[in-house]
């Protein structure tokens, strides 16, 4: 009997998923379509249709307004995830369409906990461009979007996908997913929240937070949970999923009320290794939102983001698929664009170049890092290259280890490094790690002046 139960959940999963697929599709054919990628796929009219007055009686009638799309794309699907194994090697269809899902399913779907407005005064780029063939060479063989080289207060390498990859969809205006680099803008929001006074510093503990009592978190030092060292290993099962013996429920939908009373109810903290997951800066900024409540969590985002990093184009902050009008929660995800990134990295610099509170923050951070237990096999990529951790910003990439560089990595190839021993940024955005970070990024660092 519990095998026929089986069978049929999974033929009702199956076909869910095929339907869910079939669906996403009509949506992607209908978007390549109006953006011009008819290379791709070719919108089919009947005669009916096509004689008939738009949207008549007779027009409706034969489901005209359902438009029927025609295409050879040869797409893969990932057991029906919403994002790519980092580790495959996906096709050029199947890259297009999940850089279709990043931008118009996933985050975009999920409610806004906030928007911040675009600076009245956005900071102005000074450029003195050269030209870097590999450069060129990875935005034309890889998923890369975006790529830039900030130096001597100057951009110097700006390349951007062209239009036979994913230009003729991804530009200067577009607003990108920030994955785990969000960790790190967190950080910088909480930096801001101690020097105005709002939490009183990161050795402060949450045992002022009445969600979290009876839980691991409850009475915590600050500086421990942002360094990823709080002892809650045992309760993930991945760095997305809560370890619950029944289902395993992804971090991004659930509150931060709701985790503490389910699956951190009565839990207890074991040991202090640290372990990556995506629940702590969610925690941090829903503590700051608790501090200063929605308004001033609301007026502290625009004097960061609008007044002093001076973004060009109004920002989004995600809030967590459960969060609702009476139990509001935000992730740490946000949305914006490929210069308000580097603008954000850029102010971070000015701050610790020129000794500000926030600059004493971010310094304070890496005095107090802590060694990853991470097997660094892999040195080709952002996380898995450096082997310090400080405030959600991963620390001392090889090669590099007395240095001050701050890394913040996303899943996929979102990545911005900052040398702040010589002004140095690069960030690179992407739907698929696949480039050569280490050759366009890493090097370009570690050379120094």
């Amino acid at each position: 009997m519990k095998k026929i139960i089986i069978v049929i959940f999974s033929l009702v999963f199956l076909s869910s998923s095929a339907i869910a697929n079939d669906l996403s599709l009509a949506k992607f054919h209908e978007w390549l379509f109006e953006n011009g990628h008819t290379e791709y796929v070719t919108k089919e009219e009947s005669k009916v249709c096509k004689a008939e007055p738009k949207y008549s009686n007779l027009w409706y009638y034969n489901k005209c307004n359902q438009a029927k799309y025609k295409n050879n794309l040869k797409i893969k699907f990932y057991d029906n995830r919403s994002e790519i194994p980092e580790d495959v090697k996906p096709n050029f269809d199947t890259l297009l369409f999940y850089y279709w899902k990043y931008t118009n399913r996933n985050w975009n779907n999920n409610p806004k906990y906030t928007d911040i407005k675009a600076s009245e005064n956005p900071y102005k780029f000074e450029s003195n461009l050269r030209e870097d063939a590999y450069v060129k060479k990875q935005m034309q063989k890889t998923a890369l979007l975006s790529y830039l080289l900030f130096e001597d207060g100057k951009i110097v390498i700006d390349e951007i996908s062209p239009k036979d990859k994913f230009g003729k969809v991804f530009t200067n205006e577009t607003k990108y997913h920030s994955q785990s680099v969000g960790k790190s803008f967190a950080s910088y929001i909480l930096g801001h929240a101690i020097c105005k006074g709002y939490v009183d510093g990161i050795d402060s503990k949450l045992n002022d937070w009445p969600i979290l009592e009876n839980t691991l978190y409850y009475d915590q030092k600050i500086i421990d949970v942002i360094n990823m060292n709080a002892g809650d290993k045992k309760y993930f099962a991945s760095t997305n999923e809560f370890n619950n013996p029944k289902f395993r429920y992804s971090v991004t939908n659930r509150t931060i009320s709701s985790a503490m009373k389910n699956e951190f109810k009565n839990s207890k903290k074991s040991g202090s290794k640290w372990n990556y997951n995506n629940l702590l800066p969610h925690l941090i900024l829903n503590y700051i939102i608790f501090k200063v409540g929605e308004d001033g969590f609301q007026s502290l985002l625009n004097e960061i983001f609008r007044e002093k990093v001076g973004i060009e184009y109004d920002a989004t902050l995600v809030a967590s698929e459960q969060s609702g009008f009476n139990n509001k929660s935000t992730t740490n995800t946000f949305l914006t664009t490929r210069y308000d990134y580097l603008r954000v990295a850029r102010a971070m610099l000015e701050d610790w170049q020129n000794d500000t509170c926030e600059g004493k923050y971010l310094k304070s951070l890496y005095e107090r890092k802590v060694k990853k237990n991470k097997d660094y096999r892999d040195k080709k990529h952002a996380f898995t290259n450096t082997k310090s951790y400080g405030g959600f910003f991963h620390l001392e990439p090889s090669g590099m280890k007395k240095r001050h560089i701050f890394v913040m990595d996303g899943y996929g190839g979102q990545t911005l490094m900052i040398d702040f021993d010589t002004g140095r940024i690069v960030t690179t955005m992407a739907v698929h790690r696949n480039f050569n970070w280490k050759k366009i990024a890493h090097s370009v660092i570690k050379k120094g002046k």
